[in-house]
């Protein structure tokens, strides 16, 4: 059985050096191998040793509990994810067996390493679902990701998730389906709403139907630290259609330079429209398809009004568990 990890290059400052290494690497103990620990107890003793001043057994366990991870759990075949140092991006690549001590390296002050074959192309964030975005946000520098699945498809590896006889029920089209019974208008105030329960101040409904331009916008306020103002396209398409590079640049026309974009759909994006969305030196444009948009309506569900909740017909436990 394959399983993810996540080894965080101290917020992507040391990813370069993983990527071009061949390596993921941790640090905790220093001035010698890990080599011979074969157990979370022997991580301990030697935790404790290196550590003498931390004396909180849950701070102990947290970071015992990663070092253990790293060197015992984390398998050959596994798939290791780092975030770069661009914070649109995410490294991958798949462990290979051995681990290495270098207690010196000019380009990773980091010591213990697994050997990992990165993979050339990285992963937009921007393609995760919500949930696994989410996972990556997750402050430990080690930890496994629940979303093996996803991460498989993301990879290009679809062939190695385990199939079933039966097919399965897809809670995520039938919510789709559900809203695109919506008509323009009302697709586009229910992304109203969203924006409201997501924490944008004063949003609002502004487009005019098949105007092709802003539809909705808001403001986040991140606890007075920063301002966002975002732009807001919302547009319904069928199931499997996909939105181009030329779609979303049209977007960025009507964003102001000190503005954000969002283009939110019930379909998904062609790989170019990315590249459009996050082009240097434009307003960044966050895309949001139609999965992310049903995970989106299932988190923040409870603070929809409930005339939408009424009008799309959905029922959580059923498709919205």
């Amino acid at each position: 059985m394959i399983n993810v990890w996540c080894v965080r290059a101290e917020f992507g400052k040391y990813a370069q050096a993983f990527v071009q290494g061949g390596y993921a690497a941790i640090g905790w103990i220093g001035e010698r191998s890990l080599a011979d620990c074969k157990s979370r107890d022997d991580i301990h003793s030697l935790y404790r040793k290196y550590h003498p001043n931390d004396t909180s057994n849950i701070v102990i366990g947290q970071q015992v509990g990663q070092i253990s991870r790293f060197l015992l759990e984390v398998a050959p075949g596994d798939i290791v994810i780092t975030p770069d140092s661009n914070t649109e991006l995410l490294r991958y690549g798949v462990v290979e067996p051995g681990y290495e001590y270098k207690p010196s390296d000019p380009d990773c002050p980091y010591m213990h390493r697994r050997r990992i074959k990165w993979h050339a192309e990285p992963l937009l964030r921007s393609e995760l679902s919500v949930p696994l975005q989410n996972t990556m946000r997750s402050s430990l520098t080690v930890f496994a990701v629940s979303q093996v699945e996803e991460v498989l498809r993301l990879a290009g590896r679809e062939t190695e998730i385990p199939q079933t006889k039966a097919k399965p029920y897809d809670p995520t089209k039938a919510v789709l389906e559900q809203v695109l019974e919506l008509d323009d208008k009302e697709f586009e105030i229910l992304v109203g709403h969203l924006l409201t329960a997501l924490g944008f101040e004063g949003s609002e409904v502004v487009g005019k139907t098949g105007d092709g331009g802003v539809d909705a916008t808001g403001e986040l306020n991140v606890s007075n630290l920063a301002k966002v103002k975002v732009f807001v396209q919302a547009k319904r398409y069928k199931l499997g259609k996909r939105i181009s590079a030329n779609t979303v640049k049209a977007l960025r026309a009507s964003i102001p330079q000190n503005g954000q974009g969002a283009f939110i759909t019930t379909a998904d994006f062609q790989r170019q429209a990315f590249d459009v969305a996050l082009e240097t030196g434009f307003p960044r444009i966050g895309l949001i398809n139609g999965e992310q948009l049903v995970d989106l309506l299932v988190e923040h569900w409870d603070d929809i009004p409930i005339e939408f909740r009424d009008r799309l017909s959905l029922k959580r436990g059923l498709v919205l568990s």
